[in-house]
């Protein structure tokens, strides 16, 4: 019996031994690491590698270092213009100080997500709906600003903040595309007007120069003939310049102006 009992004492030490060893013995990962608290104080940060801990006097928190992607929920947002949108981003971010992520925030991971959602509304709510359609870059860098401002004190750092999507109304879709159509419009009439304005300083230009020399104007008229009669007309009507009607009127009128009516 005593061999029995010394033998089965010796294994109650080993097995106690190894449970001690296994609670003893920590292996953090190269992105990993420990927060270490002693009696509830916080003592060190410890990691990657092996790390051996007293059990009932020491406890430690594992914190992945790794950027962790956020996506933050549709957000119902109201625009400077009073434009009703719905958007929704991405959020990368990762601690930088495990100390801070666990001290002073409860649930960082969580945490990050209300401060994100939130950040978002009241950012996009200072800008027009036409900057968040067209200057996404610029809401993206305001956003990250304003939500790294704030996590800097929970020890976590935002890499990066991308709009993935904003929905729009109907009604707001069709406006927005009958507002394309006149700037269109708007456009084609402009360019309109200035192509008449660049082919009336032409004709400008090309009568004065015209009006130095009359017998131009007369081989300007014959080529124009020439063209009209190149078509295939049943009826031509040939004008007449008054340069040429004129001697021929002022002959007819000066014999007859000598006669009583």
């Amino acid at each position: 019996m005593t061999l029995e009992s010394g033998s089965m004492s010796f294994f109650v030490l080993i097995l106690l031994a190894l449970i001690f060893l296994g609670s003893a013995v920590r292996v953090f990962r190269e992105y990993e690491r420990g927060v270490v608290f002693m009696l509830g104080r916080f003592q060190k940060v410890k990691g990657p590698g092996l790390v051996i801990i007293i059990p009932a006097l020491q406890q430690v928190v594992r914190v992945d270092l790794r950027t962790v992607v956020l996506e933050v929920p549709t957000q119902d947002v109201i625009s400077r213009d009073n434009v009703s949108v719905k958007v929704s981003a991405v959020v990368y971010f990762r601690v930088v100080d495990p100390q801070k992520a666990i001290i002073q925030v409860v649930d960082f991971l969580n945490a990050t997500s209300q401060l994100a959602q939130t950040t978002l509304r009241s950012v996009l709510g200072k800008h027009l709906l036409d900057d968040m359609l067209a200057e996404r870059e610029k809401l993206n860098l305001d956003i990250k600003q304003a939500l790294d401002a704030q996590t800097d004190t929970w020890g976590i750092q935002v890499a990066n903040v991308e709009i993935k999507q904003v929905d729009l109304t109907e009604s707001m879709i069709r406006a927005i595309a009958r507002q394309a159509e006149a700037e269109r419009e708007r456009r084609a009439k402009v360019i309109h007007a200035e192509g008449e304005l660049q082919a009336s300083e032409k004709l400008f230009q090309a009568a004065a120069i015209l009006a130095q020399e009359p017998q131009a104007i007369l081989l300007r008229y014959l080529e124009t003939l020439t063209v009209i009669g190149a078509d295939k007309n049943t009826t031509i009507v040939f004008p007449l310049p008054m340069d040429l009607v004129a001697p021929l009127l002022k002959h007819v009128v000066q014999p007859d102006a000598g006669k009583s009516p």
